[in-house]
């Protein structure tokens, strides 16, 4: 303990409230400093935090995403929050989804039909705000923050869009290897 401490609380009945007041100061980074990545710990349940990744589009930074998993990344249960950092229209996200699960999936009238569940479900996002999807069960839920913004409980849904970061033909590699990196407990 330093000596101006010290002779801060051997000064009297003043002292203990500069105690609780210097307590409080030096925990003041702990409560301000952004939390890791995390989600509801009531959607995580049963699940692990794997790995951490960047995505970016043309050198600038889109978001972060980190993923949970049970003991295998690549099946449900799956957690996958991103923290945005650019300002993107729920609209365009929906449209960006569909596009990548093109990739995975061939029936255009399907994806029509996601793309227009996943428009009435995606928020516009600015820098700071954070989205997390969990598939468990064959069904697609998602979060901003705590908040369930909806439910889509269509075949096959949760795994093509998973698949988006997931799958080995995902058009960003580099961030699905970051992904199912374990990380270090």
């Amino acid at each position: 303990m330093s000596s101006s401490l010290n002779s801060c609380i051997a000064e009297g009945p003043a002292s203990g409230r500069r105690r609780v007041l210097m307590l409080a100061l030096a925990a003041l980074p702990a409560l301000l400093w952004p939390l890791p990545a995390a989600a509801s710990t009531e959607v995580l349940v049963g699940m692990k935090r794997w790995g951490q990744g960047s995505f970016r589009r043309f050198g600038f930074l889109v978001y972060e995403a980190t993923l949970w998993a049970g003991d295998d990344p690549l099946q449900p249960p799956l957690a996958l929050r991103l923290d945005y950092k650019r300002t993107i229209r729920g609209r365009a996200i929906a449209e960006a989804s569909v596009e990548e699960m093109r990739r995975f999936v061939g029936n255009e009238s399907q994806l029509s039909a996601w793309g227009e569940q996943m428009q009435r479900i995606f928020p516009d996002v600015t820098p700071g705000d954070h989205l997390t999807g969990v598939y468990r069960d064959g069904v697609a839920r998602f979060y901003q923050g705590d908040r369930l913004l909806g439910i889509i409980d269509s075949p096959g849904f949760a795994e093509a869009f998973f698949a988006i970061w997931l799958d080995p033909r995902t058009s960003a590699p580099g961030l699905r290897a970051d992904l199912l990196k374990r990380e270090a407990v």
